[in-house]
């Protein structure tokens, strides 16, 4: 009995102390595993950040807010995708996309008083945006793709795209070329938009990360690169649109909207216009604000700036219409 109570005795030493080594080189690999993961972690995430940043040199232009005629056309129809014609009902009227709604940007922004006065052209609040994309049946769980006039426009679409953004909606897209590029290649048309479907939208608040305000360009005007994208005419000081002076604001640098374009009104290629927005003295480094008379060309150039890395770039929705009537211009 002795020599059995000893030999339990002694296994059960060998059986702690062989649970304590087991323990112990568990800890070691656990931390190298650790080690290990995060190691290959960091190298997927260089690897997906170079997927990202590399861009097919097929003389197109690629963004995450762009598709072209053939993939929106074989949208059409589908119960999760809605198109919406920035053009208004009344430009509908004479043919627009099958099953597309229409709105204008102005019925998304303040219009209390008139161009130039405080607070006008600004996105509408909240509840009132919400209201509004509600009643067109602009709903966070559809693909939204927005047609519009590219070079021949002011690039209506981008102001819609630019407020979804803001309202924190995210499958968004314009076409690019807009409405002509989807008609040339072959979509089916109508005369008049369609009836809207109206839902029930929330959104909680605005996504103020690539506004700029006149406040605070006034404030700090000094830590921005300034961006024109108006006409030759509108620059050098022509009244077109009863601005309250003719000009430019100080030092702003000229790039037109049309400027983005090809002769068809698809978009250029990444390569072209990083090349031309450096070559203007821009760099991805910069806080890039962007304007025009009302914010509307101008959301479209941001737009573009950030697909093309410019990260940094905001849109003055109150444009030159206000900054004619409070500060300075050249």
């Amino acid at each position: 009995m002795k020599r059995n109570r000893l030999f339990v005795t002694g296994l059960a030493i060998l059986m702690v102390c062989s649970i304590v080594s087991g323990c112990g080189k568990k800890q070691e690999p656990t931390v190298e595993r650790q080690q290990v993961e995060e190691t290959k972690g960091s190298d997927i995430a260089t690897e997906e950040k170079e997927v990202v940043e590399e861009v097919p040199d097929d003389g197109k232009f690629h963004g995450k807010w762009i598709v072209d005629a053939e993939y929106a056309i074989g949208r059409i129809g589908a119960e999760d995708t809605l198109f919406v014609d920035s053009r208004g009902e009344k430009q509908a009227i004479m043919g627009t996309i099958q099953g597309a709604v229409a709105t204008v940007w102005q019925d998304w922004a303040i219009q209390e008083g008139k161009a130039g006065d405080e607070n006008w052209g600004c996105i509408l609040e909240p509840e009132a945006l919400a209201e509004k994309l509600g009643s067109l049946g602009i709903t966070k769980d559809k693909e939204i793709i927005l047609l519009g006039e590219t070079a021949n426009g002011w690039g209506d679409d981008s102001r819609l795209l630019w407020e979804l953004l803001a309202a924190g909606y995210t499958d968004v897209k314009m076409v690019d070329g807009g409405l002509n590029a989807m008609k040339e290649a072959g979509a089916a048309t109508q005369f008049l938009a369609s009836n809207p479907q109206p839902a029930e939208v929330t959104i909680d608040k605005i996504d103020y990360t690539h506004v700029m305000t006149t406040e605070e360009l006034q404030k700090n005007y000094d830590d921005y690169k300034i961006v024109d994208v108006r006409t030759d005419d509108e620059y050098n000081g022509a009244i077109l649109y009863d601005e309250a002076q003719g000009g430019h604001l100080p030092g702003a640098i000229h790039i037109r909207y049309t400027d983005l374009f090809q002769e068809d009104g698809t978009l250029k290629p990444n390569k072209e216009l990083v090349q031309m927005f450096e070559e203007a003295g821009l760099s991805k480094d910069d806080a890039i604000v962007a304007y025009c008379t009302g914010g509307i060309r101008s959301s479209y150039m941001q737009l573009v700036l950030e697909m093309c890395g410019f990260e940094n770039s905001y849109n003055y929705d109150q444009s030159f219409w206000r900054w004619a009537v409070v500060g300075e211009v050249e």
